[in-house]
């Protein structure tokens, strides 16, 4: 005898499973189009400051040893180029109230720890032309504020040869003229993020700022730009992305046909209670994952 109160009905009806399973995919699409805006545009800053504390935490122990990155290669290995996401530097700017660890690399997935540095660009504080981008609204958005820079603030950056200091020199957009070439020896920053609406960019926004600490000794560059990726590019995204996307998608198909078989043996209300932290779990890997797929500055 069913229990009193379940919905469990006869198994039989091949048709009826068929619908049931189709309107089961369609409220787990809906629930991971509710989800992915949730995380991206909410949950996604613990993500943010889980990975910020872990980091700062263990770039300071490697300052401290003097093991810090001073280049684009492994201080143990200097064959070895960084792992993208790899701490390299803390860039301080009073004026924002920021204080954020900066990563190697600059894909859509390294920037959902934080701000990351180009690899084929010198570290801060090193002379010639360093860039770092940043996103907007989505992990944290540590550079949403970035417009708010004036001409003549000054912020720092902390790698593993010391503290360089910057002046803002001008703020630009597309269209803007570029500010005068820099004299040989020393440094500038570009400081780079989305422009627009945030969750809808529109351009992008450059912060120029010249070193105005002694510029440190710069290691051999051994990244070019042609050995970037199109995800570390500006607004770039990760089409690598997709292959989980799909796999997890397809899993999502699998759980809704199997909601619809054993709501049917359980009833409907017992069923969703053990699968809802399955289908959460769910929503919430593949809302990562499209999060790659769009701009990375975003």
């Amino acid at each position: 005898m069913a229990p009193a109160g379940s919905q469990r009905r006869p198994a039989g009806n091949p048709t009826a499973l068929a619908r049931e399973a189709a309107g089961n995919a369609l409220l787990i699409l809906a629930l991971c189009l509710i989800g992915f805006v949730v995380w991206f545009a909410f949950l996604s800053r613990l993500h943010y400051d889980r990975v910020q504390v872990d980091s700062y935490a263990t770039f300071r122990n490697s300052l401290a040893l003097g093991t810090a990155p001073t280049g684009p290669t492994n201080p143990a290995d200097p064959a070895q180029l960084l792992v993208p996401g790899t701490a390299v530097a803390v860039l301080n700017i009073p004026e924002l109230e920021l204080t954020t660890v900066v990563f190697q690399g600059t894909s859509g997935q390294v920037l959902e720890g934080g701000p990351g540095h180009l690899r084929d660009t010198p570290l801060p504080g090193q002379p010639g032309i360093s860039v770092i981008f940043g996103r907007r609204t989505a992990y944290g958005g540590p550079f949403s504020q970035l417009q708010a820079l004036r001409v003549g603030d000054y912020f720092t950056v902390t790698t593993g040869q010391g503290v360089a200091t910057y002046k803002v020199l001008d703020l630009r957009r597309a269209g803007d003229p570029a500010p005068a070439p820099l004299a040989a020896g020393q440094g500038r920053l570009i400081l780079v993020t989305a422009d627009g609406p945030p969750l809808a960019p529109s351009g992008v926004l450059y912060v120029d700022a010249d070193l105005t600490s002694t510029p440190r000794a710069a290691p051999a560059m051994v990244i070019s730009a042609s050995e970037l990726g199109p995800s570390e590019q500006v607004l770039g995204t990760d089409s690598e992305a997709w292959v989980p996307v799909v796999l997890w998608g397809a899993l999502l198909l699998a759980v809704a046909g199997l909601l619809a078989w054993t709501g049917r043996r359980w009833g409907r209300w017992q069923t969703w209670i053990v699968a809802v932290p399955v289908v959460c779990f769910l929503t919430l890997s593949i809302a990562d994952q499209v999060a790659r797929l769009l701009p990375n500055l975003m």
